[in-house]
């Protein structure tokens, strides 16, 4: 992430020296995206000019690079520092372009593109001029330590404390492993997707940028902010994405919750489309993955969306740039997820209160004292058999586990013509905190049969079966009669829990 500032004497782009405005006090709103073909228009950057945006985060794809102009049209072709250097100098002719750079706190990575060479990693041989080329354009003092780093990651935060903005921007490229190809296409197409990588030894940023990432996710923030070039949270595209690396990926995971870090959101960018994803659990919260691209690299035309299971919105066409906006005014700031398109209208959206971006205390699985910061609701009552959970423990499950819950059925009620009955182990069903029981039609049979609510109101059962999802929150349905169990609580149990 590298800021504009005056630029280098005697650099070889941007020596115009364009000045930047100083960093922010408070950041409110953050302007993002990704890929910006300097041979095409890119009104867009009107757009985000007048976005009002106190912060402007650039992903990547800054400038193509490793485009060749043939007949009339581009193609693919590794870069060399010549063509690099003509590419940025394109754009730093762009007048829009130019007040930005004058106008918002800007800090940027980059993606294959601009570094040049498409989908290239620790591989590309030019990649040291390229970070060179990076770093004068972006105006990087000659001083900082970025000029002796391998790699363009960098961090900072702005705001007081209770309003602290922390954004890093990650390298994916300068030590990532070479990713594998199928040796046939998909069906149907020409594309040879990415194989997933699990070889103990393969990296999406090296050892050098994973203890930097851990030091910086221990500083203390309440929004924090990652950019990526390539997507983090969707698995179902053939191309380039975190999950090509699935031990890696797991390990950013582990490293957000192990760290402690609250409120991250993650914004990437390169697929030339629009996308707010979401992983439930990944963090200790839901971890939203935001992309936006391309700045003018969006589909002209409509197109249907490419499959992604962790989607809850999205623009599949379209050129469009993000914000991230952050209502502090409120007692639970609420953090908007906005996609604009080249109007600056917003097209797809999500909100999230910042209380639901935070980690929750484990709570101790069986009885006796409660942890540090457990609340004394999530203490079970009784001690509970070996294999038998809480819908608490249930909650910090994965999608499929196979379990077995126990809990009384504190709320509830019958739906679908009856044809379905929920069972909740807390009063508010909308709370996250609520696990819920659903008896499908198919179990109101044998000592199911013609059950309802009042079946099991008040009472404790426990029930065998597969976690799946329904609206990011984890439950279990069940079909087999034989999957639910009604538990007496023994007298010696309750005459304790009643002293």
């Amino acid at each position: 992430m590298l800021r504009f500032g005056l630029c280098l004497l005697g650099a070889a782009i941007g020596a115009s020296g364009f000045s930047a405005p100083p960093a922010p006090a408070k950041v409110s709103r953050i302007a993002f995206g990704s890929c910006a073909d300097q041979n095409k228009p890119c009104p867009i950057w009107k757009k985000v000019a007048e976005s009002k945006a106190d912060l402007l985060v650039l992903l990547g794809d800054n400038i193509y690079a490793d485009l060749e102009a043939s007949d009339g049209r581009f193609k693919l072709k590794p870069s060399t520092p010549e063509t690099m250097a003509s590419c940025y100098a394109e754009l730093a002719k762009v007048e829009a372009f130019k007040t930005i750079k004058e106008s918002i706190y800007t800090l940027a990575t980059w993606d294959d593109h601009d570094y040049g060479n498409n989908d290239a990693g620790v591989e590309w041989e030019n990649k040291v001029d390229a970070q060179r080329q990076f770093l004068d354009f972006f105006c990087v003092p000659v001083d900082s330590p970025r000029r002796t780093r391998e790699g363009v990651y960098h961090s900072e935060t702005f705001g007081p404390e209770g309003q602290r903005v922390q954004v890093i921007v990650l390298d994916g490229r300068y030590h990532r492993s070479t990713l594998r190809k199928a040796d046939k296409p998909l069906s149907g197409t020409t594309i040879r997707p990415y194989l997933a990588n699990t070889d103990p030894d393969a990296t999406m940023l090296g050892e050098a940028q994973w203890k930097w990432l851990e030091e910086q996710l221990k500083l203390p923030a309440d929004v924090r902010i990652i950019g990526s070039g390539i997507q983090l949270v969707s698995d179902d595209h053939p191309f380039e994405k975190w999950s090509t690396m699935p031990n890696e990926r797991d390990r950013l995971y582990k490293l957000i919750r192990e760290s402690g870090a609250n409120g991250v959101i993650v914004l990437s960018g390169d697929r030339h489309l629009g996308d707010i994803s979401v992983e439930p659990k990944a963090a200790g919260y839901p971890l939203y993955d935001i992309t936006s691209s391309g700045f003018n690299q969006g589909s002209a035309y409509y197109r249907d969306p490419e499959k992604n299971s962790k989607r809850v919105g999205g623009m599949p066409w379209g050129n469009n740039f993000g914000v991230v906006q952050i209502d502090w005014t409120a007692k639970d700031p609420l953090v908007s997820l906005q996609l604009r398109d080249e109007d600056g209208e917003v097209a797809a959206q999500a909100k999230v209160p910042l209380s639901k971006l935070q980690q929750k205390v484990d709570a101790k699985p069986t009885g006796g004292k409660p942890v540090d910061g457990e609340k004394e609701k999530d203490k079970p009552k009784v001690k509970l058999p070996e294999g038998v959970i809480t819908p608490e423990q249930a909650l910090k499950g994965k999608k499929g586990d196979d379990v077995t819950v126990q809990m009384e059925v504190v709320s509830g009620n019958a739906v679908s013509g009856g044809k379905r009955i929920l069972l909740n182990s807390i009063k508010d069903f909308r709370s996250d905190d609520c696990f819920t029981i659903v008896i499908n039609e198919k179990a109101m049979t044998g000592d199911l049969d013609k059950a309802t609510f009042d079946t099991f109101k008040g009472k404790t059962v426990r029930v065998k079966g597969k976690l799946s999802e329904f609206k990011m929150k984890l439950q279990i349905q069940v079909d087999d009669p034989k999957a639910v169990e009604f538990v007496e609580e023994k007298k010696d149990d309750k005459k304790k829990e009643d002293k």
